[in-house]
């Protein structure tokens, strides 16, 4: 561990040097036995969590504003999801998808109540969001008969083979893995703050780029089985779309005889303040993928497409062992929308005073506040990021970064004013230093 990851830290929430001496000694064994592959930004070591308060191992008290990257959404160690586990476990643990009960039913009629693909549904469930993304195309391939799919650039959809030939967030994600699964070609994301092409609508010229070159040039409309496309989009730096860009992908599906497929994995389940972030738009898709927040920490996923298109699939063209053991808990939607507006004027006050700060932007409690070396060329600030992140967790804050600067905030959906008060003192401690450090 280099030196500037064991300084003294003047804040109250952490009572010495981290890592502690009980977390170095568990980085230690870990480090022999552990692959490492996993993304580990700081050296910090769970013991317990509450709501959005986490402990290491030796006692020091943290907010936690990634929550498990969006996947803790009711918060740590939630009354009603520890008392549906253990209801659950007394009952049975697993008997696989092959099998009726009834919280795998009850769950699919949730999800279709919730109407996320504008019409009647039906739900396939597995452990998570790649898995739910694997299911999709296989979908989209299997009823359309086309062999091709449209992706963005920026996106993560997932690490195995089918799902990853789509992921595009960082180029180390697919270095060393190629050939992934053929016939996947990737177009911008639309993004206001740093536009590619020319004209106020970003949204609108990435779809006429795809309509007037990518179709006339390169890719035959006829082939594309379906767009795969964030709502809003997540590693690649919690990018909001301009409006009109979603209804727009929608116009162009239906035209071409396309499925439309929103991965919700991360923006779904009420983390935006509202159950999915595609409802901000209007706009509803062929097929969704759901992952993370569905099960507040316990592995689950599901892909939910619309009835007439999932019943063409045969007695066996999709299969999963653990699927159907589902946890569906409390929304938290009305909070993470009030809670979300009063941090992002937080977040943008705070831009007022540093110019480091680009853009701060998103939709509920999914924000990402980007940082830059100079405004006038938004050159990210990739080292400040970085250095943030650490002083961050030096000073009680758990965060992490997407895109190629931003840090982003993804706590549990629970949490209050107070606590975004707390962890705006620890972040703007955190910045001093790491501008200091620069």
């Amino acid at each position: 561990m280099s030196s500037s990851m064991k300084t003294n830290i003047r804040s109250p929430r952490i009572s010495m040097a981290l890592p502690g001496p009980k977390a170095q000694a568990l980085l230690a064994r870990d480090r022999a036995v552990t692959t490492p592959s996993y993304p580990r930004d700081y050296p910090f070591a769970i013991a317990r969590g509450r709501g959005a308060e986490v402990w290491d191992v030796d006692g020091n008290r943290f907010l936690d504003f990634m929550g498990g990257i969006g996947v803790v959404s009711t918060g740590h160690a939630h009354p009603q999801v520890v008392q549906a586990i253990r209801e659950a476990a007394e009952d049975f643990l697993h008997i696989s998808s092959d099998y009726w009960h009834e919280r795998m039913t009850r769950l699919a009629e949730r999800l279709n109540g919730l109407n996320p693909v504008g019409e009647p549904a039906q739900v396939f469930l597995c452990q998570s969001g790649t898995e739910s993304v694997e299911a999709a195309i296989k979908l989209a391939r299997y009823v359309t008969g086309r062999p091709r799919f449209i992706a963005f650039l920026g996106g993560f959809h997932g690490r195995t083979m089918g799902s990853l030939a789509f992921t595009s967030s960082k180029y180390t994600q697919q270095a060393g893995f190629f050939p992934t699964m053929p016939g996947v070609t990737h177009v911008p994301y639309p993004n206001s703050y740093r536009p590619l092409f020319t004209g106020p609508d970003q949204g609108k010229a990435v779809i006429d780029y795809i309509e007037n070159v990518l179709f006339q040039n390169n890719l035959p409309p006829s082939e594309v089985a379906a767009v795969v496309v964030e709502p809003i989009q997540g590693e690649g730096g919690y990018i909001v779309p301009p409006d009109g860009f979603l209804a727009g992908l929608r116009e162009l599906c239906d035209r071409h005889g396309m499925l439309l497929i929103f991965d919700e994995v991360q923006s779904g389940i009420g983390r935006t303040g509202r159950m999915f972030a595609s409802q901000h738009w209007g706009v509803t898709p062929d097929v969704m993928t759901l992952a993370k927040g569905l099960g507040s920490g316990l592995p689950i996923g599901a892909t939910v497409a619309r009835r007439r298109h999932m019943e063409k699939w045969k007695r066996g063209a999709q299969g999963n062992t653990f699927g159907g053991n589902p946890l569906v808990e409390r929304e938290y939607a009305a909070n993470a929308a009030a809670v979300g507006e009063f941090f992002l004027a937080r977040l943008r006050e705070l831009q007022q005073s540093y110019p480091s700060i680009g853009e701060v932007r998103g939709r509920g409690l999914m924000i990402g506040m980007e940082l830059i070396t100079d405004p006038a060329t938004r050159a990210p600030a990739r080292a400040l990021c970085e250095a943030v992140l650490t002083r961050a967790y030096h000073q009680g804050l758990l965060l992490l970064s997407c895109g190629q600067s931003t840090v982003r905030f993804i706590p549990p959906l629970m949490i209050n004013r107070a606590q975004v008060d707390e962890a705006m003192e620890m972040l703007e401690a955190a910045l001093k230093e790491a501008l200091a450090m620069s």
